[in-house]
């Protein structure tokens, strides 16, 4: 009798509760083996450096570092890492910004885990499965009008700080910040920056 090839898995989500089930429900599946678990960006990175899993299943948002970040790290570092997003916020940019860092499934938190295992096996097997949904509503949404600089600037005026914080943390001049913040408030036909910040996140373009 053939031995089962077991896919060793790595999950990382910061709510413990939905980490924990997706570790249980996978278990039950003969050929998936969760070798580590992790509730941050960095500590997933940490323990993807330590256990080199074949598939990474991240949470899109996390502390420190959201699931694209460490995707990109692991594209780099872990080549042979295949990489499985899940997300309660499936925003079209965001899965513009997946598929750009390699990641090869992105998938919304409401999927099955029969279903996220069939995906899990797809994934590894080297293919790319991406939820019909999210990939509708992205193709609707089109491309950001925003320029990468007005994407950060705008993306550290969305958490609340104000000019002066945004100068210092993107090392920009603060007429610098205003001119970035007011074109990209323009190009989104907001009334100020406020608006403009919650119209990107709203269509995932932060």
């Amino acid at each position: 009798m053939t031995a089962v090839q077991r896919v060793r898995l790595l999950l990382a989500d910061d709510e413990h509760l939905i980490r924990g089930a997706m570790a249980a429900l996978l278990a039950l599946e003969d050929d998936l083996f969760v070798v580590a678990e992790a509730a941050s960006g960095p500590e997933a990175l940490a323990m993807a450096r330590a256990h080199a899993p074949d598939v990474a299943v991240l949470d899109l948002q996390m502390p420190g570092a959201d699931g694209v970040k460490v995707a990109t790290s692991l594209r780099a570092e872990l080549p042979g890492c295949r990489v499985l997003i899940v997300t309660s916020h499936g925003r079209p940019g965001h899965l513009k910004r997946a598929l750009e860092a390699g990641v090869r499934g992105f998938v919304p938190k409401t999927v099955s885990a029969q279903k996220l295992a069939e995906i899990i096996r797809t994934v590894h097997a080297g293919n790319r499965y991406v939820d019909p949904e999210l990939a509708a509503d992205a193709i609707a949404a089109g491309d950001s009008p925003l320029t990468a600089r007005e994407a950060e600037v705008l993306e550290l005026a969305a958490e609340g700080a104000p000019v002066a914080e945004i100068a210092e943390r993107a090392a920009l001049s603060q007429g610098t910040v205003r001119n970035y913040l007011s074109s990209a408030a323009s190009k989104l036909g907001a009334e100020n920056r406020h608006t403009a910040a919650r119209l990107a996140r709203e269509r995932g373009w932060v």
